[in-house]
């Protein structure tokens, strides 16, 4: 492990010369301030020493090489919407704010792409997208306030992955700076490319270990104008799963199939204020269907009715937007419930979902613990959320553990993974390292140290270098 150093004035100094002063802030409000991102529970907290926000690829540049020359370790940061304690600076140093490259620089409506800076918002990408008459497809559940270089970097999927797949998919090219300060154009706009190794793939969905991403080339989409939300209400957990081959072997093509137990039901539609069927013991699965051709959306309709209904849907209804806004209420929701839980983020094969999630919520009954299930079920990722509720501390992580020992080597065994969108973060580093093939880890810890032999960028993240 590095021997980290602590920042000095010395070290403080070459940080107010490399981006002004004025972005260079370590008084007490601020460094606590960014001692977490979205992770309630005290335990994975950590004070930075020094916040900093760059204006520009170069000052990043700069910084990192700072950090380099004194052994500091840097943490970059988005919007701070992790919720597996990915921008938390595990060994202090330096916390690196993305959020004063918010620039979209260029929307081409021919070519059908848009050239962003890092610390754009999500939302803002989106919506500049659609009033072109076009669609950019990545859309994660925190888009309303996200940035998209944290979304590439922890290669974020939503709503719609199950059909235009997640962000690394939406993303021509990058420009990223490495761990040792380094400024490089990685990917290029292009349908294919087999030439050299695919470095753009590799630095997004890294989590902020292999690079730092300043600028992306989006991909964007015809926006259908054709769109249909239905809301399939169940009153048995296992019908309501079984939907989703169902839709899978119709070739419905649903842009997204989201699913929630009648815990998170009720928990979204208090916290949302709003009641709809079956709030007392319903499941809902919530399918969107996008289409070029009005006929071709009346179509899928019908098909859509027939098919929730032979699967035993109790109520089968157009989803209007109080549907969707109960569907965003989820996190919030079951906070109101308990300020400490842990939201696991588990993927298995799309024929495993139903086996996954009955198995894991029967074996959560074991446990003091509330456990509640939300699911991008169209591609098979699972949300197992645990909320502390009367326990102590110290039986709440002991629970815990017990809990997710048991979750881990079951979804490994299903051929699963230990995230499908969240990413590991410093929450699951340690459950990576038990569960990863050991030849894949020691691939990647090759390629971690080759990149970055100072181990300065976002170190106790993802892998133990």
């Amino acid at each position: 492990m590095t021997n980290y150093k602590p920042v000095t004035e010395e070290v403080l100094e070459e940080l107010r010369k490399a981006v002004g002063a004025e972005h260079v802030k370590n008084d007490a409000e601020t460094l606590e301030r960014y001692k977490t991102d979205e992770e309630p529970d005290a335990h994975y907290h950590h004070l930075p020493e020094v916040v900093v926000a760059p204006g520009s690829t170069e000052e990043v540049a700069a910084v990192m090489k700072i950090a380099n020359k004194y052994l500091v370790p840097v943490t970059p940061r988005s919007a701070g919407t992790s919720v597996s304690c990915g921008a938390i600076p595990v060994f202090g140093g330096i916390v690196l704010l993305m959020e004063r490259m918010n620039k979209i620089i260029k929307l081409d409506t021919d070519a059908m792409y848009m050239e962003v800076e890092a610390g754009a918002l999500t939302s803002d990408i989106q919506a500049k997208a659609n009033e072109a008459g076009l669609l950019y497809a990545g859309d994660p559940c925190s888009a309303d306030s996200c940035m998209i270089g944290g979304n590439i970097a922890t290669n974020a999927g939503g709503n719609k992955a199950v059909r235009y797949g997640t962000t690394r998919h939406q993303v021509y090219s990058i420009e990223v700076v490495t761990p040792t300060g380094e400024i490089a154009e990685l990917g290029n706009r292009l349908k294919k490319c087999s030439t050299g190794y695919c470095l753009d793939q590799l630095v997004m969905g890294s989590e902020g270990t292999l690079g730092i991403i300043t600028k992306a080339t989006l991909k964007l989409l015809p926006l259908a104008p054709y769109r249909l939300d239905i809301l399939a209400v169940f009153t048995e957990v296992q019908k309501a799963v079984d939907l989703v081959p169902a839709l899978v072997k119709a070739g419905l093509n649903p842009t997204s199939v989201e699913f929630m137990d009648n815990g998170f039901v009720r928990a979204a539609s208090d916290y949302a204020e709003q009641r709809l069927p079956h709030y007392e013991d319903g499941s809902y699965v919530i399918v969107t269907v996008e289409t070029f051709n009005e006929d071709e959306l009346d179509m899928k309709m019908e098909q859509l009715d027939e098919i929730c209904t032979a699967c035993g849907a109790t109520d089968v209804v157009e989803a209007d937007e109080r549907v969707w806004k109960v569907r965003r209420s989820c996190l919030e929701g079951s906070k109101a419930l308990s300020k400490v839980s842990t939201s696991d983020d588990l993927v298995v094969p799309i024929d495993k979902i139903a086996v996954c999630l009955n198995h894991l919520m029967e074996v959560s009954k074991q446990f003091d613990f509330e456990c509640m299930c939300l699911a991008h079920a169209g591609d098979g990722n699972l949300h197992f959320n645990c909320l502390k509720m009367d326990m102590t501390d110290e039986e709440w992580e002991k629970q815990l553990a017990e809990f997710h020992k048991i979750c881990y080597a079951y979804v490994y065994s299903l051929g699963g993974r230990l995230s499908g969108e969240h990413g590991i973060g410093a929450k699951k580093i340690d459950a990576l390292a038990a569960y990863c093939d050991p030849v894949e880890m020691s691939i990647m810890k090759t390629i971690k140290r080759a990149m970055d032999p100072n181990n300065i960028l976002n170190p106790g993240k993802l892998i133990r270098a």
